[in-house]
């Protein structure tokens, strides 16, 4: 099986932390293709959550400028072109960008309008996520999520909370996911990564996502399983960091066989393209190499994301029949 003409899709996907060498070199021809590896991409194991964030940093330091901002948006979609994937979810934080002077709107107006474009030449439809992070104040998550109530009707569909949950508590956030609900904002929340199942059954309680971000750990929970099943949460799973983070030690040892055989709604994604130097069809080989994955895994992991991606009922139809042409053709080719 050749997972790379398998048409794809990605709900989980940082912008920050997916700079190709390419895109790194237009902003800083300074930057070698070796300190690029050192300080851009993390070893097969890292100490921590926080010690795989730390080449995050070098992403975000490089996206300061609207023309910086395009560039990187621009430079994914060709990414994304490249690995067979049609529909993305690209989430950022925007607070995250403000560094040299730009406004947090004209940081999130640079980014859509940079979607629009990718989608105009690349035929991707994409959407964009805008991130809190969970070391932020009360007032920063408000903003962010007022920024997704300004931007609503653009590619702009819901908002995240990410970081590590390990660190810091919920409270600061509480504010802005009520305010989200009572908006009718759809939310997606990183947990169970940090910490264990007891951070999933947290966050669904007082964040009412309709997606968690990774949510691996709930497989410690048999009944958190059985609830995520039963409320239709759907995981989105991100195999490759979570070995690098050590969540789990080896892809062997990884959940996601278990969540997929439990009947959980649950997709694939890499989290994060430059960090863990992954493709979404490179996470797809995994999955085979590891638990013996086959085409009829990935069609269940691909509609299940189309189901609960943040986008149009019609768009959710053309998507599905686009994966459906190809999974039904005897070659897997269009």
């Amino acid at each position: 099986m050749d997972h790379r003409l398998l048409p794809k899709i990605e709900l989980h996907l940082h912008l920050d932390c997916s700079l190709s060498y390419k895109a790194v070199q237009q902003i800083d021809p300074t930057i070698s293709f070796e300190e690029y590896r050192q300080s851009f991409v993390a070893p097969p194991k890292c100490t921590d959550l926080n010690d795989y964030l730390k080449r995050a940093v070098k992403g975000f330091q490089l996206m300061q400028t609207k023309e910086q901002l395009k560039l990187v948006t621009l430079d994914l979609f060709d990414q994304l072109k490249a690995d067979n994937v049609i529909y993305a979810e690209i989430r950022f934080a925007p607070l995250l960008h403000i560094a040299n002077g730009l406004t947090p709107q004209e940081v999130v107006q640079t980014v859509n309008d940079a979607v629009s474009e990718g989608i105009a030449t690349t035929g991707i439809e994409a959407r964009l996520i805008l991130c809190t992070l969970r070391h932020y104040y009360e007032g920063q998550s408000m903003e962010t999520v007022r920024l997704v109530e300004t931007f609503r009707g653009t590619n702009v569909v819901a908002l995240d909370i990410a970081g590590d949950e390990a660190g810091f508590p919920i409270d600061s956030h509480l504010a802005a996911f009520v305010y989200a609900r009572e908006n009718n904002i759809p939310c997606t929340a990183h947990a169970g990564e940090a910490k264990g199942p007891e951070s999933v059954w947290e966050t669904l309680e007082h964040f009412h996502p309709s997606r968690i971000g990774h949510g691996v750990r709930s497989a410690e929970d048999d009944r958190l399983l059985d609830s995520l099943k039963k409320e239709s949460i759907h995981l989105e799973i991100c195999p490759t960091s979570n070995v690098q983070t050590n969540v789990v030690d080896t892809i062997k040892s990884h959940p996601a066989d278990k969540i997929y055989r439990h009947g959980v709604s649950m997709s694939l994604n890499t989290d994060c393209r430059t960090i863990s130097d992954v493709t979404l069809s490179s996470e797809f080989a995994l999955m085979t190499s590891g638990f013996n994955w086959q085409k009829d895994h990935f069609l269940y992991c691909t509609l299940e994301a189309i189901q609960h991606a943040f986008c149009s009922g019609d768009l959710k139809e053309k998507l599905k029949q686009k994966v459906l042409t190809v999974y039904n053709s005897p070659d897997g080719k269009n």
